[in-house]
């Protein structure tokens, strides 16, 4: 049995029960008896990339419908039942991916079983036109608060339209756009439901204080007998070859520009992500990072630098983002940061500085999954994305063998000009925007 008071970088083992039931549904346990709380995960294989054209937005949309009760449950008790006996809940919905997920004590945990098993079991019933309504308003109205109308909030949208070519599973946003959410009939939502969401397209994990046996027991009682779905058609986000540098420009309603450099990157798990994801810590994460000390520290032209590798399942993207300090151009930022990634290209990377940025992802690994539901939503992204739960207890070791070499090898095959888009978000009285 393995515990998070026994995880330390390079020495974990975290010990997982697997079962298939029946109807495809796939349940992993690993026990952890810190603390009297079990987190359930379950993870449905759909996300925005599985949405038709001109359906954009389903997968997010249903998020928020799943929670609007279901045959047995009333209209948005599934929240208050949670809460009420002391535990947590939220989803989230990615490209791959729509995860929901509870925390509670374990001896409630038959309380988040029954609500899950009975949203995934009897929901089409409940699913009406009035909800179908109400939660349309709720998304559409968080798209404008999140996108439309938030500064800089065009940005990661444009990224998707400049990343991936026209019918890429990429190329639009979770969130959807307006009228494909207008467009979303009573009949395409029940249809989403029956397609996706079935037993043998999720994944049930449970970590936490409970026996393994019991756990993947207990699951068979609330969700053995759902039947499985016809088949979900699984969609593969192809690899953009390499090809022209891709820039362009847009204007906002901000105060000072923003350089968006971003490049494609290995996918989650493949060779080169945790290289990847550990040259994003050399390059901006900390006051000693290179990005941060060059541009905020030394040179004091940005007021903020970050850098991230997403962990999408078929293709990955990578980016690099400065804003620039009052008066300072967004071209000298842009400048700047490629001069950094030359630095780069050019094996200049001290073994000391490596090792910071290698301590530095070892120290998120850590605080990502010490507790219990962050290590729930771990396991489920590898045994969804990878078919390889088990590769929570290889990624330390992964990320610790990451070398200067390895950084600088990943930098020469994706950093470059040939898989790179440059976006600028400029404030609105900018020469040039027509205003």
């Amino acid at each position: 049995m393995a515990s998070k008071r026994a995880m330390r970088p390079g020495i974990v083992n975290f010990e997982l029960c697997e079962r298939r039931l029946n109807n495809g549904l796939r349940v992993i346990v690993q026990e952890d008896h810190t603390t009297p709380v079990v987190s359930l995960h379950i993870m449905y294989h759909v996300g925005s990339k599985h949405e038709p054209p001109g359906r954009t937005g389903f997968a997010h949309l249903f998020e928020h419908l799943m929670f609007q009760g279901s045959e047995h449950v009333p209209d948005d008790a599934h929240f208050r039942y949670v809460q009420d006996a002391g535990g947590t809940l939220n989803g989230s919905t990615w490209f791959d991916r729509t995860n929901y997920f509870e925390t509670l004590p374990s001896n409630e945990l038959e309380l988040g079983l029954w609500l899950e098993s009975d949203r995934l079991g009897f929901f089409e019933s409940a699913i009406t036109q009035e909800k179908l309504d109400n939660q349309r308003d709720v998304v559409k109205n968080e798209r404008r608060q999140s996108y439309e109308n938030r500064p800089y909030g065009l940005a990661v949208e444009t990224v998707l339209r400049m990343a991936y070519p026209e019918g890429h599973p990429y190329r639009h946003p979770t969130i959807g756009y307006m009228e494909d959410l207008d467009a979303a009939s009573l009949s395409d939502v029940k249809d989403f439901f029956r397609t996706f969401y079935t037993p043998d397209n999720a994944i049930i994990v449970l970590v936490g204080a409970l026996e393994a046996q019991r756990g993947i027991e207990l699951a068979d009682r609330y969700f053995g007998g759902i039947s499985p779905g016809p088949g979900a058609p699984q969609v593969t986000a192809p690899l953009v070859p390499p090809g022209c540098e891709a820039r362009e420009e847009i204007y906002d309603n901000v105060q000072f520009p923003r350089v968006y450099i971003f490049h494609h990157a290995p996918a989650f798990g493949q060779p080169g992500f945790e290289a990847a994801d550990v040259l994003c810590y050399l390059l901006s994460e900390g006051k000693s990072s290179r990005l941060y000390r060059e541009l905020v520290y030394e040179q004091r032209i940005a007021q903020d630098v970050s850098a991230q590798v997403w962990p999408t399942e078929d293709c990955g993207l990578s980016f690099i983002v400065a804003t620039a300090r009052p008066g300072v151009e967004a071209a000298t930022l842009e400048s700047a940061i490629l001069e950094t990634l030359a630095e780069v290209h050019h094996a200049r990377l001290a073994e000391r500085e490596a090792e910071g940025a290698v301590n530095r992802a070892l120290r998120e690994l850590v605080g990502a999954l010490d507790g219990v539901s962050g290590r729930s939503d771990a396991i489920a992204t590898a045994a969804t994305f990878l078919d390889q739960p088990g590769y929570i207890n290889e990624i330390f070791g992964r990320v610790r063998s990451v070398t200067p070499e390895a950084m600088v090898q990943v930098a020469k095959e994706w950093f470059v000009p040939e898989r790179r888009s440059i976006l600028y978000v400029l404030p609105e009285t900018s020469e040039g925007d027509g205003s």
